[in-house]
This record gives C-alpha cells, sequence and structure tokens, in this order.
C-alpha cells in the first residue's frame, strides 16, 4: 500500500514490532495471573511528568532543526552564487582559470554530498573550500574586486555552514535528558504489563496505546536531534530534504563554451 510506503510512517512501522512485543507479554503476564500492581494516581503522575519532559526535549531540539532546514538551500545558493562568477568571467575574458572553478565547485558540490552521507571526512570538505583561494587569487587580475569580494563571501558562508551541520550532528541536544525519558518509558510500560486493568480487553487497548506514544515520541526526539542523518537511514521524514543541492548538482553546466 502506498501509505506504507510514505516516510512519514516509517517511524510508526518501526515503534510497532516492540509494541506488538509488549501486548503479547501482558497477554502472557495475564495468563499467568502476575498482575500484581493496581492502577492508581501515581500512574498518572508519571505520565504527566514524562510528557513534561518530552515537551522539554522537543523544544529543545526543533530549534536546531528549523535552523538545519536552511541550511542545504542555503549551501546550494553559495554554491551557485561562484558558478555565476564563473560565467560572467568567462564571458567576458574567455579565462580557462573560470572553467577550472566552474569544476572546482561541481567537485564541492558532489564532494558535499557524500560528506553528508559520510562517504567523505570533514577535513576534506574544509581543504576543498580552502582549495577556492587559489583560483580567487587567479581570478583577480580578470575580474572587478568587488566580485572577488562577493566569492569570499560565499567561501566563508560555506565553511561556516559545514562546520555548524558537522556541529549539530555530532552532537547530542541533551543525553542526560534523553536517559531519563527512555528510563521513565520503560518503567511505564513494564509497569502498564503488570498492571490489573479491568475490563481485560481494555487494558490491551490503553497498553498498547500509551506503550506506542511513549516509545514513539523518545524515537522521533533521537531523530529530530540529528537532522543530517542520512548515513544511517534513507527517506525518513525526519530529515531535512537535500534536494536544493541535487538540483544544483545537475545545474552546473559542464561546458561553459556551450552556454549563450
Amino acid at each position: 500500500m502506498n501509505f506504507l510506503k510514505s516516510s512519514k510512517w516509517k517511524l510508526a512501522i518501526k515503534v510497532t514490532p516492540l509494541v506488538v512485543g509488549i501486548v503479547l507479554l501482558k497477554l502472557i503476564i495475564h495468563q499467568l495471573g502476575m498482575e500484581f500492581l493496581t492502577l492508581n494516581s501515581l500512574f498518572g503522575a508519571i505520565i504527566s511528568a514524562n510528557v513534561f519532559l518530552v515537551g522539554f526535549l522537543i523544544s529543545g531540539v526543533l530549534v536546531d532543526y528549523k535552523e538545519s532546514e536552511k541550511i542545504p538551500g542555503e549551501l546550494a545558493c553559495s554554491l551557485e552564487v561562484i558558478t555565476d562568477e564563473c560565467y560572467i568571467t568567462y564571458k567576458n575574458k574567455k579565462s580557462k582559470i573560470a572553467k577550472d572553478l566552474l569544476d572546482h565547485a561541481r567537485d564541492l558540490t558532489s564532494l558535499i554530498i557524500k560528506w553528508l552521507h559520510k562517504k567523505e571526512k570533514t577535513n576534506l570538505v574544509h581543504k576543498k573550500i580552502t582549495d577556492l583561494n587559489d583560483y580567487f587569487l587567479a581570478l583577480e587580475p580578470l575580474t572587478q574586486a568587488n566580485f572577488i569580494v562577493r566569492l569570499k563571501n560565499e567561501q566563508n558562508n560555506l565553511r561556516r555552514m559545514i562546520t555548524r551541520i558537522h556541529s549539530i550532528r555530532e552532537t547530542s541536544f541533551n543525553p542526560a535528558g534523553y536517559a531519563i525519558a527512555e528510563i521513565i518509558s520503560a518503567v511505564l510500560c513494564i509497569g502498564l504489563v503488570f498492571t490489573k486493568i479491568d475490563p481485560y480487553y481494555e487494558s490491551i487497548f490503553f497498553v498498547a496505546f500509551v506503550s506506542f506514544i511513549l516509545i514513539y515520541m523518545v524515537m522521533l526526539i533521537k531523530d529530530l536531534d540529528n537532522p543530517f542523518n542520512y548515513y544511517e537511514k534513507e527517506n525518513y521524514a525526519d530529515e531535512v530534504s537535500l534536494k536544493p543541492l541535487f538540483d544544483l548538482e545537475k545545474r552546473i553546466p559542464h561546458d561553459l563554451e556551450k552556454l549563450k
């Protein structure tokens, strides 16, 4: 079914086997008569505390996530500014250095995409950005000074955004917060399994529903914490789109002489 292939359902599908396992465990515990806990107000208090903690964690990771949504587009814009200057310089001076810089920008775009999938090292990307200096130096006699300043600004933007992405994907927002959220969620799920709730069939519904929500939210927060997690899984709804970079890679011309 198409909705099962949709990226927005993949996390729910990933959580479902865990919930099914908890429900089966509940059935076994019930059949063995091992439900020794009683439902009381403390369960509600613990659930409320966990909801508050989850809300705190989500509010924290969403700040980085909203910033991260803009970065691929900004990377693409900075790279395209460089390719535009290559085109302008070539049309004006027919310079070979403009072609070489265009090839370098194309290679840098492909390298950044591979790096985002952790197929290349961060140091290599920074080196490729630094290597732009040699091309800018060669372009100085061929273009206006403000054009070189513009190129240097875009180089600085590239370096800043690469550093920011590296920081976001290598640093967890609040590991201690994740740990306590996982502990509380696990205790609640186990507690519900051993809690006697009448009527019995309603208990199955509440165990399944509460377990699904708790596990889903913990896993969602972890995924949101690293919106550049392409190297572990593909097509999840909570990764920011790399379409601007893919589109730019296709738009960069391979031969300036063919451009009109």
